[in-house]
């Protein structure tokens, strides 16, 4: 199994690239978001733990996070390997998985980190729409010619985490955990740095170029 793992500042286009580059690639696209709500909706033991945390507006804890990970990835079949969207998010988060990995006699092969500056990333952040009910996300001027989202026809809305005033600080917390990732990840020797500006094609060929070589 090839396991991918992408990084990316919330605005940095991550999912947008890891659900494009699986498509194209035979990868499974694995959202920590998605995970934690299929777990909960299969209603295993594993499921009842994460549901309890989150029901007490308690964090997942690294153990049960990986555990539903691995467990999801043991579930696949027909595809290459995965890419993991969303998790590992903290170093602690990162050794857990490494650690959990290696005992299966895995790793992870390769970590696309998508660059893009902080004011790039504020601008896209106040100017992201997003359909309530499939979650596609989509511009400001895309609002202003639509309400409705184009793929389910759900209201456009956006997110109150993504008002100017809370974006700066979202990102800032973003950059001060992950920093300390992406340096374990680049002293492993996996860490393929992508620049995440321009059109979405050519970000995608990037991605898929890095891989190619890892």
């Amino acid at each position: 199994m090839y396991n991918v793992v992408f990084l990316g500042a919330p605005g940095a286009g991550k999912g947008t690239q890891a659900a494009l580059v699986a498509g194209r690639a035979n990868l499974a696209h694995l959202a920590s978001g998605d995970l934690f709500r299929k777990a909960i909706e299969r209603d295993d033991e594993l499921g009842r733990q994460v549901k309890t945390y989150l029901e007490n507006g308690q964090l997942v804890p690294d153990s049960v996070t990986v555990a539903m990970v691995l467990n999801r990835i043991s579930e696949l079949e027909n595809v290459a390997g995965v890419i993991l969207d969303g998790f590992p998010r903290t170093l602690s988060q990162a050794e857990a998985l490494s650690t959990a990995l290696e005992a299966q006699g895995e790793r992870v092969d390769r970590v696309v980190y998508i660059a893009v500056p902080q004011a790039e990333l504020e601008r896209r952040l106040s100017d992201r729409w997003v359909c309530r009910s499939c979650q596609a996300t989509y511009s400001g001027a895309d609002r202003e010619a639509s309400a409705s989202c184009r793929k389910c026809g759900g209201e456009l809305y956006q997110r109150p985490d993504d008002t100017p005033e809370t974006v700066k600080s979202r990102l800032e917390v973003y950059f001060r955990e992950t920093a300390p990732l992406i340096e374990y990840y680049r002293q492993r020797g996996v860490l393929a740095e992508i620049n995440g500006q321009g059109d979405i094609e050519n970000i995608t060929a990037r991605i898929t170029e890095a891989l190619k070589q890892g």
